[in-house]
């Protein structure tokens, strides 16, 4: 079995992968941590041959996971923000400093689109570009939903948005303080990657498709009026798309890859853009 590790600050997701018919057989979640028990944090390492490993958390958390694992399986790859990758040329001053999921979100996109736009909605929601031809072009950070809940101090931080509730309802002022924390939290964050989306696609000159992925992304796909696609397992597909270890992945299959999101045309971006900037 192939074991591909998404290491976060706070959750650390796992998933098992069949190597020769490329299924995903199990995956899960665990709350990251310094010290790594196998069988209770991790899946059994008896069955697995190979580990593919994207990180975030502390240096400490990832050296310690990795020290565990090397115990019982030889073969393992950590995934690094570089210079280029797979046709992308990573747009930040220094790459080291990339996030790697942002990384690794701009790889699968751009093995699966040939250019577009990843918003990962997550404790904190980035934003990145890759243009047709693989410039990456950097991008941006903004708080999360929570993160922006836990500001207020208010108390509505555990108080989640219903991913199911009416656009028109989280559109509404809300008539307590949990709603209307909720609805402006909501708003901020769509209206924020709507502009940013638009701004970018006019001052390039091109339309992109728009890639959603993160614990959010189907909150903010509710009310997003740009054409999109979600895609939970982007950070896995950059892996795969990394390391290819089945024939699917060598052939360029990703797993979970959506299907491609209607593109607006660039006229139609500019003008929605010049109309709110009339407002």
């Amino acid at each position: 079995m192939i074991l591909d590790l998404d290491i976060g600050n706070t959750l650390s997701k796992w998933r098992l992968k069949d190597p020769v018919s490329s299924e995903i057989r199990s995956r899960g979640a665990v709350w990251t941590r310094e010290e790594w028990r196998p069988g209770a944090d991790i899946p059994d390492l008896e069955v697995i041959q190979r580990v593919r490993i994207s990180s975030v958390a502390q240096n400490e958390v990832l050296q310690e996971t990795v020290a565990l694992l090397k115990k019982r399986i030889p073969s393992i790859y950590v995934a690094r923000p570089s210079v280029e990758a797979l046709g992308v040329t990573c747009g930040y001053d220094t790459p080291a400093k990339l996030g790697v999921d942002r990384w690794l979100g701009v790889l699968s996109g751009y093995q699966l689109t040939g250019g577009c736009c990843v918003v990962d909605c997550g404790s904190a929601i980035t934003i990145d570009f890759v243009l047709p031809g693989g410039q990456h072009l950097g991008g941006y950070i903004i708080p999360g939903l929570r993160l922006m809940k836990e500001t207020l101090k208010l108390g509505t931080r555990r108080v989640s948005i219903d991913p199911d509730a009416a656009v028109d309802e989280l559109h509404s002022p809300g008539r307590n303080t949990v709603d209307a924390v909720n609805h402006g939290v909501f708003m901020a964050a769509i209206s924020a990657i709507q502009r940013i989306y638009c701004d970018v696609c006019d001052k390039e000159s091109v339309a992109l498709p728009l890639m959603l992925t993160g614990g959010d992304a189907r909150v903010v796909s509710t009310a997003l009026g740009v054409p999109h696609a979600l895609w939970p397992d982007m950070v896995y597909g950059g892996l795969e798309a990394l390391f290819p270890m089945t024939n699917a992945e060598r052939a360029g299959r990703l797993s979970g890859a959506p299907a491609l999101p209607d593109t607006p045309s660039i006229e139609r971006i500019r003008a929605g853009l010049a109309f709110s900037t009339l407002l």
